[in-house]
């Protein structure tokens, strides 16, 4: 796993390297990150030249707040969220019901997401900050392929260290102002902990047995999930 560093593009990574087993993940097939709004023309060159499909997981409103700035590299926009990103500020939900919303609610776009990671070209998954709905994204398709599972939960929480200081206070300062009695806005915002991000795979597994399982109970079948593996996998 490594971080990348490209003007305009916070929290960009590629997952290569992580521990499968005996194996481990291919370099340059699976990249993560917030949205490319501000991407500059000689990062967008160099994004061109590693990626060749974006999975872009905002809403609407979100894309037509910040478009992106990537051009010339086929994008597919899969909304994750059945509704506003905003609305789960509004009801102050946890960031673990934000993750089982996505995983009882959103299956279909999950799996979609995935199976376009499953077809093995070099891929870039976003969404506003590169957080909880990529998170949640790469994690399961790492976990369905067998990627050691304290790599998995690790790679998710190293986001909260990779997104904008100045980012993070404005946001910390914004709701201490104008939502003083919200208790999870914070975290929901600007945190990745690990803890949350075991107990949402450990649920899973709970539920379907593995997150392949889970994958294969919303429609994905083995013949998809071994690509993904021969996509991901050395």
């Amino acid at each position: 796993m490594s971080a990348l560093s490209i003007p305009g593009v916070a929290n960009l990574r590629d997952v290569g390297g992580l521990p499968a087993g005996a194996s481990r993940v291919r370099a340059g097939v699976l990249l993560r990150s917030g949205n490319l709004a501000r991407l500059r023309p000689e990062g967008e060159e160099i994004l061109r030249a590693r990626v060749r499909h974006v999975i872009d997981l905002r809403d609407d409103t979100e894309v037509l707040a910040e478009p992106s700035a990537l051009t010339g590299v086929r994008t597919t926009r899969i909304p994750l969220f059945l509704g506003s990103a905003a609305s789960f500020f509004a009801d102050d939900m946890s960031l673990e019901g934000m993750y089982r919303h996505l995983v009882d609610d959103a299956a279909d776009r999950l799996v979609a997401a995935i199976r376009i990671i499953a077809a093995g070209e070099p891929t870039l998954v976003h969404c506003t900050v590169g957080k909880d709905r990529t998170g949640v994204t790469v994690a399961l398709a790492l976990s369905a392929v067998g990627v050691d599972r304290e790599a998995v939960i690790d790679d998710y929480a190293l986001t909260a260290s990779q997104m904008p200081a100045e980012r993070t206070k404005a946001i910390v300062d914004y709701f201490r102002t104008h939502m003083p009695d919200a208790r999870h806005a914070i975290e929901l915002a600007t945190e990745s902990p690990a803890p949350v991000m075991r107990r949402l795979l450990a649920g899973i597994d709970q539920r379907h047995g593995s997150i392949a399982g889970y994958l294969r109970a919303m429609g994905m079948t083995d013949a998809e999930l071994d690509a993904l593996g021969r996509a991901l996998l050395e």
